[in-house]
């Protein structure tokens, strides 16, 4: 009598172990505790910061009746970034990254408290929403880069693109819960209730990243200062892969973000006034389907081409939902737009984490949050200037031509990143060598 067969599960059918590899790779959730720590405390984070994202605006416009004064904030807000920004990414090459996060993780939480208090006066002052946006600006500039840096740190050196994925799906449950809540919770109790949750939030993920270790910098020489900072732009210009993930981003955004087109495309266009909501959300449940279907990026190498592509494809989409001749083929155009647009931001951040030194990493995480801020701000001026020169619909549509026009001729005049391939390059050689010689050691001596 033969040996009866092993009882081994069946190998699932070929479309089964597509899909199962299509979905988002959860491993560094698993595998690392400081990933798991950085993720949930971000994800709390960016869900309160929500809140206040609703309230802030609304309680302007009931203060002063305004729109100028409501759109005035995000100009009061950026010039806090532009400098911030990029001091925060050398400031994160020069002290430890945990104790960055703690430091202005524990600000932003004091400073929705001191609207907290403005919000429960019987008059509360304008003035005191003007400066509390600039001091969280500024927070929130010193601190990105220190977390951006920080990912590669807590994870094995193959799992950076799932951690770059689940780091934006954290971001996306934010963008998705958290305003709809907010608007419910500011209509029945105010915005004072907003703000309450918002600060709380803040303070629950600010204590949970004393669980990180501690991670001090690889080299203290180079304080934070100018030449700092110009050593880090320095290296990014000459780095032509790097550049590329830049100037890309920032000309896809400045030709095609339609979004201040929203109000008027529903009403004017689509004469549909109760579907805005609708435009509003389409991009970011298209980025969060893409998220949670991204476990094929991990076997591209070509992420230059993949960012390229990409973004060409999110030009298309937006140019294709201006012409949308009804709502439904609007949102989904706009959903596809943002699933595009997700990928992209995966292979841009994959290039960014496997190829950065870490005595670098927070002044490029510096320089990249400016090239994915700058962008859409430039984007809504054009895009609301061409509007009222034309039509919304040729403002959208003309967006999304220019849009895969300059991208492509952004990736032929850098012909670096079209060509760039994470197992032959040479950055990505000696990082990956360097990260894998780290996790060797860290493995032997667990």
């Amino acid at each position: 009598m033969t040996d009866a067969a092993p009882d081994t599960p069946p190998e699932p059918a070929g479309w089964r172990r597509r899909l199962l590899g299509a979905r988002i790779d959860v491993t560094p959730l698993r595998t690392s505790r400081d990933f798991r720590t950085l993720f949930f405390s971000g994800t709390i984070f960016y869900l309160g910061a929500m809140f206040g994202y609703v309230a802030v605006p609304y309680q302007l416009y009931q203060l002063t009746g305004s729109n100028l004064a409501v759109g005035a904030m995000g100009m009061v807000q950026l010039i806090p970034l532009i400098v911030f920004g990029l001091y925060g990414g050398a400031l994160a090459d020069h002290v430890d990254r945990r104790r960055l996060q703690l430091m202005t993780g524990a600000a932003q939480a004091a400073l929705v408290v001191v609207l907290l208090g403005n919000a429960v006066l019987d008059q509360p002052r304008t003035w005191v929403l003007y400066l509390v946006g600039a001091l969280l600006s500024t927070a929130s500039a010193l601190q990105r880069p220190s977390r951006e840096a920080l990912i590669p740190q807590v994870v094995r050196h193959h799992e950076i693109p799932a951690a770059v994925a689940l780091s934006a799906l954290g971001s996306q449950l934010g963008m998705l819960v958290g305003p709809g809540i907010g608007g419910l919770l500011i209509a029945q109790f105010g915005v004072a209730a907003a703000y309450a949750v918002e600060a709380t939030g803040m303070a629950v993920a600010t204590l949970m990243v004393l669980r990180l270790r501690r991670y001090p910098p690889s080299d203290q020489s180079r304080s934070p200062s100018v030449a700092a900072i110009t050593e880090g732009v320095r290296y990014a210009v000459r780095r032509k892969d790097l550049l590329g993930t830049y100037v890309v981003d920032m000309v896809g955004m400045f030709m095609a973000m339609p979004i201040v087109l929203f109000p008027a495309f529903a009403i004017e266009v689509l004469q549909q006034p109760a579907a805005l909501g609708l435009l509003y959300t389409a991009e970011a449940v298209g980025s969060m389907i893409a998220t949670l279907t991204s476990g094929w990026t991990a076997r591209v190498h070509h992420h230059g081409r993949a960012v390229t592509l990409a973004a060409m494809a999110w030009g298309a989409s937006i140019g294709l939902a201006g012409l949308a001749p009804n709502l439904w083929l609007a949102v989904a155009l706009l959903a596809l737009a943002g699933a595009f647009d997700m990928i992209s931001g995966v292979f841009r951040g994959v290039i960014w984490h496997q190829t950065v030194p870490d005595s670098m990493r927070g002044r490029l995480a510096g320089i990249e949050m400016l090239s994915y801020s700058i962008g859409p701000l430039g984007g809504q001026l054009r895009s609301g200037v061409v509007a009222d020169l034309t039509t919304v619909r040729t403002s959208i549509v003309s967006g999304g031509i220019l849009c895969v026009a300059g991208v492509a001729v952004t990736a032929g005049l850098l012909r670096d990143f079209w060509r760039y391939d994470s197992r032959t390059d040479e950055h990505a050689v000696r990082q990956r060598t360097i990260r894998n010689a780290r996790d060797a050691r860290e493995e032997r001596s667990a």
